[in-house]
């Protein structure tokens, strides 16, 4: 694992294993890895997504909560998944330097459940980790409002672009959910207001900075190990 931002590639690493292992299940049910055209190339199977734990509107979530965590890491296709690993590398390492990476999972995670919560709580069934990605977009808004140095206008801008980019993709592909992308920039743009954006220093600091990434990294482990118990006793 990188010395520099391991945590984002461990969130790169589980992303696409997840992907791999949803893709060869909808192999094995479909026999293809080609339905749909280009956009869904490499197309992920409904049924698959739902056992493997995608969002589902709140009454069902609230039964099963530990799809506000696993959908995070689901996606429906490989121009899906492409996309959103290409947002993570760009700017996950960023912020993964600025918050430390204990806090940054944590923030990974929480914004991503956000997201699903705001979704569900409006009835959408979705996957992927542009909600949490947005997220990351927020924390880093929330850092750079009110200063004018050049690094942190140059960053602003770059932020923007990728909310231009974001909103596009949104006229270009069916399906996108709107409100896992802003109840994920909400919490990431709250969490930028609360947390000191830098690594943690001091003894209690880097205690509750630890606490906070076990918190989130057991969270995901409790999450799938779920997912995968209600799977193996057939459909939710």
């Amino acid at each position: 694992m990188p010395e520099a931002a391991p945590v984002t590639y461990v969130i790169l690493t589980l992303s696409c294993l997840v992907y791999g292992v949803s893709l060869l299940a909808t192999f094995r049910e479909t026999g293809t890895l080609m339905a749909g055209g280009i956009f869904n190339i490499g197309g992920i199977a409904g049924d698959v997504l739902l056992r493997l734990g995608e969002s589902l509107p709140l009454f069902l979530n609230i039964h099963y909560p530990w799809r506000f965590v696993t959908a995070i890491f689901l996606h429906v296709s490989l121009m899906h998944i492409g996309f959103n690993m290409w947002v993570l590398m760009d700017i996950g390492p960023q912020i993964e330097e600025m918050y430390g990476s204990a806090r940054y999972l944590f923030i990974y995670v929480v914004t991503g459940i956000g997201g699903y919560v705001l979704s569900s709580y409006f009835g959408f069934s979705s996957v992927g980790g542009s909600g949490a990605l947005l997220g990351l977009i927020g924390v880093l808004l929330a850092v750079t409002m009110g200063r004018q140095s050049a690094g942190m206008q140059m960053l602003r801008g770059q932020l923007i672009r990728w909310l231009i980019y974001i909103a596009i993709l949104g006229f270009v592909v069916r399906g996108i959910d709107y409100m896992a992308h802003l109840g994920g920039f909400a919490t990431g743009f709250l969490l930028g207001k609360i947390l000191a954006d830098r690594p943690p220093v001091a003894g209690d600091e880097r205690k509750r900075a630890y606490a906070m990434g076990w918190f989130a990294a057991l969270t995901v482990v409790a999450s799938f190990v779920m997912a995968a118990m209600s799977a193996l006793r057939g459909p939710s």
